[in-house]
């Protein structure tokens, strides 16, 4: 049972109001809320932190590296940096050379045919390592026949070099999608 007496006037008032739990919870809660300068403080944080998401912030340390931390409530009390930037772009540093349309384009145009080019180049690579793979089965050369494990060796070899084709021609066919 909670007394008046330890609680004050006004925490009996809310304990007999909301319930002996709900007041611990609350009390307990109010007691390890902390502003997003003082949670900063805490980890370290040499620059202002930036909301990342909900009451879910990040900040610079001393040793480079990223802090993160919540608070909860916080999002309502402090409102997120001012300089954090909506569309997730950074502006380029002043003097930095610009580039007209039409020559990015150009670039653009280039870089599709040469991953074009390489993806053939790619296509055929892996045509030819499954012929010579042969379904896992392919005949034994000379010296393999009197030696297994040179032969096992051999297709192991063959496996890898179908799976390394593989990958090169999916890692270049997504990279030609996204640069369409």
């Amino acid at each position: 049972m909670v007394h008046s007496r330890t609680l004050g006037l006004h925490g009996a008032a809310c304990a007999f109001a909301c319930g002996a739990t709900a007041f611990a919870l609350v009390c307990s809660l109010a007691a390890s809320a902390a502003t997003v300068s003082e949670k900063a403080k805490e980890s370290g944080c040499v620059n202002k932190p930036v909301v990342i998401s909900g009451t879910m912030y990040r900040c610079l340390t001393q040793s480079a590296a990223y802090s993160y931390f919540n608070v909860p409530g916080a999002a309502v009390a402090d409102p997120p940096d001012s300089g954090a930037r909506k569309n997730g772009t950074t502006p380029s540093p002043a003097g930095f050379p610009k580039i007209d349309s039409a020559t990015q384009k150009g670039r653009d145009d280039l870089r599709r045919k040469v991953l074009g080019d390489e993806l053939a180049t790619e296509e055929k690579l892996l045509a030819d390592a499954r012929i010579a793979y042969a379904d896992g089965a392919p005949a034994a050369l000379a010296e393999e026949r009197a030696n297994v494990e040179k032969y096992r060796e051999r297709i192991a070899k063959l496996r890898q070099s179908v799976s390394v084709h593989e990958k090169n021609v999916e890692a270049l066919k997504k990279e030609l999608a996204s640069n369409r």
